[in-house]
Parts: C-alpha cells; sequence; structure tokens
C-alpha cells in the first residue's frame, strides 16, 4: 500500500493533468506527467509531424486543376482542407505542451484536449482518401503514401500522451456545473452570474428568446441585415472569442452553407424546428465526395445551433448525401433537426454535443469519428430503396487509443409511421462497425418494435467484431431485449453502473467544463 504522500502526490498529478492551473516554473515536470515521454522528445516529434503534413499538402496540390474531372476536383479539395485541419490540430497540441496555462481552443483539460486533438488528426488522412473512391485518377496511388506517413506518425504522438484520468461520476444530476440545465437559466454559471466569455453586451441579446437582437439577422424576405446565411458567416468576426449570434428568420434557405476554422464561437437561432430549414440536395451519386456533400458544415471551435432544420433531399437513391457535418470541437445542437437519407448526420471529428433534436435517416444515418453524446433525442430510421437495411449509427474510431465514440442517452429509437406500419420489409438495426476500433453506446433509452432483436449489423463477414465495443445499458422497449442480441466479442450488455458513467457527459466529454457556458441544458450522469 502506498504511503500518505505518495497518494497525496499522485493525486496532486492527476489533478495538474485534468487543469492548466500550475505555476510555470513547474510546467516541464507536469508535461512530463501528461506524457509517457520526456516533453522535448513529444515536441520535437509533434514538430516533424507538422512538417510531414505540410509537404504532402504541397504535394496534393500539384494536382489541383483534377484534369476536368468534377469528382476527382472534389476529393483534392477534401484533401486539402482536411490536411490543413490535420496541422492545426498538430500545431494546438503543440501549444498546450509548451504553454499549459493557455485557454485557446482549449477546456483546461491538457490531457484529454491534446487526445481529441490527435485523434482528429489521425482521421483526417483516411477522411482524404476515402474521397477517391469513384475516381479511376492515379492521383490517389500517387499520394497514399504520404497520407499513411502522416497517419502512421499521429498513431505515434498519440501513443505518447497518458490515458484521461478516470473522474468517476456518481451518475445522476449533481449540484452546481453538472446539474440537469434548463433554458429559464441559461447562459447563468452555477453562481448566478454569467461564464466570463460572455461581454456584457451581449448578455441582453442572448437572453431573449425570439426576436433576439443578434449580431447579424437573416430574413429570406430582406427585412434583415442578411438575405442569405453564407454572407452572414462571411461577416462574422474570424476567431472571435466571444459568442457572435446570428438569428435565422422563417423560411427555407437553399443554400450550401460552410463555417471555416477561422469562425469561432458562432451561435444560430433559428425560429423553430421546421420553420428555419436549411435545405441542398447534393450526393454521392451526382459526383460529390460524400465528405463535400453536406448542406451545412462547420469546422470552426465553439459552434452552437438551436431551432432550426438541417436537410439534404436528394433521396435514397442517390445513396450517400450529407444533411450535416461537424469537426467543431466544444459544439452544441439544441432542438434541431437533421435530416435526409443515408449518412445524413456526419460527426466527422471532435466534442460534440446533441440534445432534443430528430434525426432521420437510412443507411448508416449518423456516422463519422467524432465524440459524441446525444440527449433526450428522437431518432428516427425511414422507409430507404428496396430490400435495403437500416442502421442508425456506424462510428469510425480506427485505433484503440483514440478518444471518440457515440453515446446515445435518454433518446427515443424508433422510426417513421410508414416504416413503423411495416417493420419487416426494412430491417432497422443500431450499428455496425465502419472502422475497427468503432464504439457505440446506448443508455437508458427507449427502443421501438423497429429495432431488430440482434441488435447490431456486421459490416463485413467477422470484421471488427473481437475489436469494436458496442453497449446497451438499461434500455426498455419492445426493441430493447438483449436475449437475442449478438453475440459479438465485442458487444457488451452492461450491468455495471459504473462502466456505463465512462460514457455520460460529465466523462466522456467532460461536459461539466464547457457546457455549462453554451446555455443549453443537459445531464451529467445517469439520473439513477
Amino acid at each position: 500500500m502506498a504511503s500518505s504522500s505518495a497518494v497525496g502526490t499522485v493525486m496532486i498529478l492527476v489533478t495538474l493533468c485534468l487543469s492548466s492551473t500550475f505555476v510555470n516554473s513547474g510546467s516541464d515536470y507536469v508535461q512530463s506527467e501528461c506524457l509517457k515521454v520526456p516533453a522535448s522528445e513529444f515536441v520535437s516529434s509533434v514538430r516533424s509531424t507538422i512538417d510531414e503534413v505540410r509537404q504532402v499538402i504541397s504535394i496534393v496540390s500539384k494536382f489541383t486543376n483534377a484534369f476536368g474531372d468534377f469528382r476527382l476536383s472534389n476529393a483534392i479539395s477534401d484533401c486539402l482542407d482536411l490536411l490543413d485541419l490535420s496541422a492545426d490540430e498538430l500545431t494546438w497540441t503543440l501549444s498546450a505542451s509548451q504553454n499549459p496555462n493557455g485557454k485557446d481552443n482549449s477546456t483546461g483539460h491538457i490531457t484529454a484536449d491534446m487526445r481529441t486533438w490527435l485523434s482528429a488528426a489521425l482521421g483526417n488522412q483516411d477522411t482524404c482518401q476515402e474521397g477517391f473512391d469513384g475516381t479511376n485518377s492515379i492521383v490517389k496511388s500517387l499520394v497514399a503514401e504520404s497520407l499513411n506517413q502522416v497517419t502512421s506518425l499521429i498513431i505515434d504522438i498519440l501513443s505518447m500522451v497518458r490515458q484521461v484520468p478516470d473522474t468517476k461520476s456518481k451518475g445522476g444530476p449533481v449540484n452546481g456545473r453538472g446539474a440537469s440545465y434548463h433554458p429559464e437559466r441559461k447562459l447563468k454559471s452555477s453562481s448566478g452570474h454569467f461564464p466570463n466569455w460572455v461581454k456584457r453586451k451581449d448578455q441582453r441579446k442572448l437572453l431573449q428568446k425570439k426576436g433576439v437582437l443578434a449580431d447579424a439577422i437573416i430574413a429570406a424576405d430582406g427585412t434583415g441585415n442578411f438575405t442569405n446565411i453564407m454572407d452572414a458567416v462571411s461577416a462574422a468576426p474570424d476567431q472571435s472569442l466571444s459568442r457572435y449570434v446570428i438569428y435565422i428568420k422563417k423560411g427555407v434557405y437553399r443554400e450550401y452553407v460552410e463555417i471555416s476554422k477561422k469562425k469561432w464561437n458562432l451561435m444560430m437561432v433559428g425560429e423553430g424546428m421546421d420553420v428555419t430549414v436549411i435545405s441542398g440536395n447534393r450526393s454521392f451519386s451526382d459526383g460529390w465526395t460524400t465528405y463535400r456533400s453536406a448542406t451545412f458544415a462547420v469546422k470552426g471551435q465553439g459552434f452552437i445551433a438551436r431551432d432550426m432544420t438541417f436537410e439534404n433531399t436528394a433521396g435514397p437513391q442517390k445513396h450517400q448525401a450529407v444533411a450535416f457535418r461537424s469537426d467543431s470541437d466544444l459544439s452544441v445542437l439544441f432542438r434541431c433537426a437533421i435530416r435526409a437519407y443515408q449518412d445524413t448526420l456526419y460527426a466527422h471529428s471532435m466534442r460534440q454535443f446533441y440534445r432534443e433534436c430528430q434525426i432521420t435517416g437510412t443507411v448508416d444515418f449518423i456516422f463519422g469519428d467524432g465524440t459524441a453524446v446525444f440527449q433526450n433525442c428522437q431518432i428516427l430510421a425511414r422507409k430507404g430503396l428496396p430490400n435495403q437495411k437500416n442502421t442508425i449509427t456506424a462510428q469510425g474510431r480506427r485505433e484503440l487509443a483514440e478518444t471518440t465514440g457515440f453515446s446515445i442517452q435518454f433518446s427515443n429509437i424508433s422510426a417513421e409511421p410508414d416504416l413503423l406500419a411495416s417493420v419487416n420489409s426494412t430491417p432497422t438495426y443500431l450499428g455496425r462497425p465502419w472502422k475497427l476500433y468503432s464504439r457505440t453506446v446506448f443508455m437508458q433509452s427507449y427502443m421501438s418494435s423497429a429495432i431488430r432483436a440482434e441488435g447490431w449489423l456486421e459490416w463485413n463477414g467477422n470484421f471488427a467484431l473481437d475489436t469494436l465495443y458496442y453497449g446497451e445499458y438499461m434500455n426498455y422497449g419492445p426493441g430493447a431485449g438483449l436475449d437475442s442480441r449478438v453475440k459479438w466479442p465485442g458487444f457488451h450488455a452492461m450491468n455495471d453502473s459504473a462502466q456505463a458513467s465512462n460514457f455520460t457527459v460529465s466523462q466522456f466529454l467532460l461536459g461539466n467544463s464547457w457546457l455549462p457556458s453554451t446555455g443549453v441544458k443537459y445531464t451529467a450522469g445517469r439520473m439513477v
């Protein structure tokens, strides 16, 4: 048994790895406790990897003319964007390791932040290569080796960062910042004050629910500052540390929105689900990459959307057609609808929270390699192509060391009425393993008869059945029975509350450190 002084030292180190509130004079020592290697070795590895990423960007840039091939042109554009993201995510990691007191891009939980950013950087090269599917070009083969080299280097860096210390949750709502939040107390912290990032001039704007005096108002009828969304986004400040509010009046906005990595802390407020609608119809079948097919895409950190609908109307026959894609760290969607068929919601990377949203689709309609928690959401399968099987999730964790996964809690898992009336015609499953370490958990949710008794579907034979992590905990309803569930080694019928707590907002997202400042209600634990 360790001495009390030794235990105290360990606890201090755990706290320091979770918080950046330590003195600079001890930063090297603390960094070494958050890393498995000396800080100097870690910094050197990250720097050399950033250089490698920039070299690959230079190689890919040579093919930007794409030889007149529309699909190839999109794939090359994706690659350049994704490699640029990888360079940023590695740079943030480097900065955090050298300046742990820094606040930009950070929750203050150094280890968790670094592991999140490295997990995001890891998946970008895969998405880049997948974009070349369906092209007859030699470009993929020419850049594949370089992309794989970057991936290998990032895997090595991720292995150098220690696991996030376990912050055991006791389950249900807790006092203070971990409590279940409600709109009436929107944007107030547990002390009754606004969070530090909310400037005094913004407080009145953000507390008004309708007709908000926002920084920008979009109205299709010309009664606002802008008539389309992208003009308002372009006018928003870059790298804003305070919330910038864009109010979108009712209407259907048929445009494609891309919020760049420079647009931090944007908040979009609509007039209601099905009232403010952003609509597009790009699809893989029409030459777009899956990544580029999104009607609405966001990269800038700290994004919030509420009371609106994102849709892709391409239809099931067009296959991959994304409604909403996110690479936004510490982002939130509240009371939003996300509607399409195949590949509806692309939670591509980073930490994301969805509350009281409605998500509908057919094949893999919640997919990606983000770290996402869905609370109090309505998740509905719908009728697609004849003889098609519906899969709700396809989570894409490719390495065991990644922090990513999907956690779906307190939600309604069912189907649209026409599918419910004929559930045998289109079998619906909770998910299938897109990548080797796919991880998804359903907790304390209602499952209707639309869900097949087996629960989960193979991707391709025995692929990933030993390495995936699929869990179910305290679900109920006619589709929640576990007796006939798959018998895969990676499937877990969880009856251990401590195990389930690993996938709660407080632990999986470390949400108590950043969600209160968004003003969106949430439940920190298991509520049991």
